[in-house]
């Protein structure tokens, strides 16, 4: 068990494709959840529940990428603590098991790709989502 993430285009014809997946990136999901509380209860007026966004497809505007990518390069993304979120995304090892530095934390190539990947469905009029599991 533990925090399976993903995100999906869909097309006009309702044709989905997968263009991301992560495991365990706990800073992508405290991100990805401080934006679905935004834009579903921008007062914050509930109490926390932490099960509440898993199972959610939150659809993602060209703007919430734009802002995603700024997180992503100025390592702004929360830190987030689950049950089964895993150690901190942020404090990754290479596959000697060698810490990385924060700069080059273990997601950061994956979190680019997925943004380009985002950029250019939206461009070709396709709805992004992310979701995630656990």
């Amino acid at each position: 068990m533990g925090l399976d993430q993903y995100a999906f285009t869909i097309d006009k014809k309702s044709e989905t494709v997968g263009i991301a997946e992560w495991r365990k990136h706990n800073r992508l999901q405290g991100w990805m959840e401080n934006l679905w509380e935004q834009k579903n209860d921008p007062n914050q007026n509930t109490d926390y529940d932490p099960f509440a966004f898993s199972g959610v497809e939150l659809e993602l505007t060209a703007k919430d990428i734009d802002n995603l990518e700024k997180a992503i390069m100025g390592l702004d993304l929360p830190e987030t603590e689950g049950f089964f979120f895993g150690p901190d995304s942020y404090f990754c090892s290479d596959d000697e098991g060698n810490p990385l530095p924060t700069s080059e934390y273990g997601y950061r190539e994956e979190d680019l790709c997925f943004i380009k990947e985002a950029r250019e469905a939206i461009a070709k009029g396709k709805k992004v989502f992310y979701g995630s599991d656990f």
